[in-house]
């Protein structure tokens, strides 16, 4: 490969980490925005001799993902969590009903979306505005709306310049946003505790949580959880809401999550915890990516995303633990 070629295509590959959170926002889908990356490079890597740098090599990038993006939306898939289908369920009326896998919004791991380094304001919008409750409301809008509201609101783009990527007007792009902010006023996503980086009072309750996770102590896990807190199993469209009904799952056909271990890690700039089940033939094996949703010093919410053999390869998880 030439000097030229390479150059071109480290050119391209530097912004292959704010495409993929661009992607994903409009997608909710972890590996479909990794699919749409990829098939924006090798669109623009076609067209390079194309380009003339009219515009810059970033904005031409986000003309192309846009367009993947809007192509892949146009199929009418809209990402869900449970809590968007239906409502809480009793737990004593709870059963366990799967959905297909193109149903459900998915996490990814920060490293694939979050920037490295940059401005401690920009990083906590980034942070925030992928979180699972935000981008579930995000699925809400129309496909357009949807990037106006990306392009303007999380990543600052001037209304002039998101005219200019879709091919329309500043009035209708300003016009898109405001039902774009409607709209989601009306989803209204709960508010979340900053955690980048955890304080020590999130530390400790983060420490509290395992100890009381993997002690099975219903009584100390629920003193960590608020008294409206949710809990949710995609694949699964169950989802419950408040003590009572959680901790009756987890005494229940929760029971068998007893004995597991929980290994830290990060998704959708949330803390989460890689749940490793014990194995009958020794050691422990994946069960499920918990997510949880930090507010006001308690949990608010703990997302159990159960395909592991997706989850865990994905977040550079072990394939299992030792005992």
């Amino acid at each position: 490969m030439s000097d030229a070629v390479t150059a071109t295509t480290d050119d391209l590959d530097k912004y292959r980490r704010e495409l993929t959170g661009y992607c994903y926002r409009m997608l909710g889908s972890s590996f479909e925005a990794e699919d749409a990356v990829q098939d924006t490079m090798v669109r623009a890597w076609k067209a390079i001799d194309s380009f003339e740098g009219r515009a810059s090599l970033r904005s031409w990038l986000y003309r192309i993902a846009t367009n993947v993006c809007l192509d892949a939306l146009n199929a009418g898939n809209r990402r869900a969590r449970p809590m968007d289908l239906t409502g809480p369920t009793p737990v004593a009326q709870a059963q366990l009903v799967k959905q297909p896998e193109i149903t459900w919004l998915e996490p990814i791991p920060d490293g694939r979306v979050m920037p490295s380094a940059g401005d401690p304001a920009e990083t906590a919008l980034s942070r925030e505005s992928v979180r699972l409750a935000f981008v579930a409301a995000l699925q809400h809008l129309p496909p357009k709306q949807r990037a106006v509201l990306i392009l303007r609101e999380v990543l600052a783009w001037k209304a002039s310049e998101v005219a200019e990527l879709l091919d329309t007007t500043v009035a209708s792009v300003n016009s898109a946003l405001q039902r774009a902010r409607a709209t989601l006023a009306e989803q209204s996503p709960a508010a979340s505790d900053a955690t980048d980086p955890l304080d020590e009072e999130q530390k400790a309750l983060l420490e509290r949580y395992v100890a009381a996770f993997e002690g099975y102590d219903m009584k100390a896990l629920t003193a960590l959880l608020h008294e409206d807190a949710t809990m949710s199993m995609p694949p699964y469209d169950l989802w419950l809401r408040g003590h009572d009904d959680i901790v009756g799952w987890m005494l229940g056909v929760g029971d068998v999550c007893r004995g597991s271990k929980l290994v830290p890690t990060v998704a959708n700039g949330s803390p989460a915890f890689a749940q490793y089940h014990p194995d009958p033939e020794g050691g422990f094996s994946p069960w499920a990516l918990i997510v949880l949703e930090l507010r006001d010093g308690k949990v608010g919410g703990m997302d159990f995303f159960l395909d592991t053999d997706r989850w865990f390869p994905l977040f550079d998880l072990p394939p299992r633990l030792e005992a």
